[in-house]
């Protein structure tokens, strides 16, 4: 959860590059609150009651700082945290078998990295240092929703037993810096921690408006371009030609190739050319685009995983989606995240022979990430785990292919975004779509039901 603080007006900004807000949300979460509130660290020391009362759906607790000293240079001297329903969320972490000092020790010892994907709404994700937890900004009418539907949430979660295919929501917090507000909320990393994705999805059913844009989409192809150039140099031109930009991209790249300047910045897979910067690819094209339902439709994706992993997969998100729609709840999404076991190998052994050419030009200091005193990372302190295989523990939403699948894959998938409530300006914006589209076009803003509908069919058909 990185973002900046202003020096000259001391206000908080959205969250886009700096660790300083990190730092803030950290210190606040791990210190101890002013007498009559309980933040995370207190409720270490207290005993989980047998149930929750009502009245724990309405609590929170705050730290008002005011003229501190401490870390002045990275943290403003007036701020406010708070710290939403906390008894509610401890409890739904012990449900979904997290341990609170886990999951503080995530969020506070090291700062989240930042996450290039934003959502429509402008929301920022960052991912906790170890992977495990990701950290999204909300709006207020998102925690006003939380709210409304956090005690039936609840006990949907006790009646499943944690087993769902819903975001698991951990924790919910506001910072207000010289009246600048921002709400975060923290939730369990549909990916793994360590299996890397190489292909998202995000699927709701619908065909109309979506796909991914072409900024977004990367511009370079999935296979080395010097392999690709080698063995059939038109095939690449034809690849890179799609739009006058990638035409251009295209013609220099092969220059550089063809003049045999690999060390300007040709990589495998990519194309970074780091000592001509009027030839790199737009910052906008991202490392790990979010596609959606009509890519994954052309592209002819399929998601192969045996009948018994699919007969649970579907009988878990009928249930979430069924309790969605009894909330009027809709726009949601499944998010597909596909791990390439080959290609994960394959950059592996190319990573070992780089690690090993470079061996002798270390200077001596640690890796960058862990300190040379801070205290060994858990997740790293298991035994060595075989390519494609994770921890059902902690990468809770894994599903391997089955044995007949075309491509070795790990599959991660889960339900995101269920805060949209279908309400007097959702009603509108299906009347304003349905006449812009036609009555039978597949438009995303459905009544509940239809939503919930069409995305189990969807869903359905692409399992395999």
């Amino acid at each position: 959860m990185a973002g900046e603080f202003s020096s000259s007006h001391g206000s908080l900004s959205c969250l886009c590059g700096s660790a300083k807000d990190v730092r803030l949300l950290a210190y606040s979460i791990s210190q101890t609150s002013p007498k009559g509130f309980r933040t995370i660290n207190e409720l270490s020391h207290v005993q989980i009651p047998v149930m929750l009362m009502p009245d724990d759906f309405k609590a929170y607790s705050k730290i008002k700082v005011d003229n501190h000293l401490f870390n002045k240079e990275n943290m403003p001297s007036h701020f406010k945290f708070k710290e939403y329903c906390p008894m509610v969320f401890r409890n739904l972490r012990e449900r979904f078998g997290i341990d609170d000092q886990d999951f503080q020790n995530s969020l506070t010892r090291s700062a989240p990295l930042p996450n290039d994907s934003q959502a429509r709404s402008g929301a920022r994700f960052h991912t906790s240092y170890d992977k495990r937890y990701i950290i999204k900004t909300i709006t207020s009418e998102d925690v006003a929703e939380m709210h409304n539907i956090l005690k039936k949430y609840h006990q949907y979660i006790v009646e499943c037993h944690g087993i769902t295919l819903l975001p698991q929501f951990l924790g919910m917090y506001r910072l207000n810096v010289d009246g600048v507000e921002i709400y975060v909320i923290v939730t369990r990393n549909v990916f793994s921690h360590r299996l890397s994705v190489y292909r998202k999805y995000d699927l709701k059913g619908s065909t109309v408006a979506r796909e991914a844009s072409d900024k977004e989409k990367p511009l370079r192809p999935s296979i080395s371009l010097v392999a690709l150039f080698k063995l059939d140099p038109m095939k690449y031109v034809r690849s890179a030609t799609s739009s006058l930009s990638r035409m251009v991209l295209g013609i220099q790249s092969l220059a550089l190739l063809v003049t045999g300047d690999h060390a300007a910045g040709v990589k495998l897979g990519s194309v970074t050319c780091m000592n001509a910067p009027a030839i790199a690819a737009p910052t906008e094209a991202k490392e790990l685009p979010t596609l959606k339902d009509n890519d994954f439709i052309n592209e002819g994706q399929k998601i192969y995983i045996d009948d018994d992993n699919k007969k649970v997969f579907l009988e878990k998100l009928k249930k979430d989606v069924e309790f969605l729609a009894q909330l009027k709840l809709m726009d949601y999404s499944l998010l597909v995240g596909i791990h390439d076991v080959e290609r994960a190998e394959q950059e592996e052994v190319e990573c070992e022979e780089n690690d090993g050419d470079e061996e002798g030009e270390s200077d001596g200091t640690h890796p960058i990430g862990t300190p040379p005193d801070s205290p060994g990372n858990t997740l790293n302190s298991s035994p060595p785990l075989a390519p494609g295989e994770f921890d059902p523990n902690i990468d809770v939403y894994g599903i391997k292919c089955h044995e007949n699948s075309p491509r070795k894959e790990v599959y991660f998938m889960a339900i995101i975004d269920i805060l949209t409530h279908y309400d007097a300006k959702k009603k509108a914006a299906h009347a304003a779509k349905t006449v812009k589209h036609g009555a039978g076009a597949e438009i995303s803003t459905v009544n509940p039901e239809q939503y919930s509908k069409r995305f189990l069919d969807f869903i359905g058909h692409i399992l395999t």
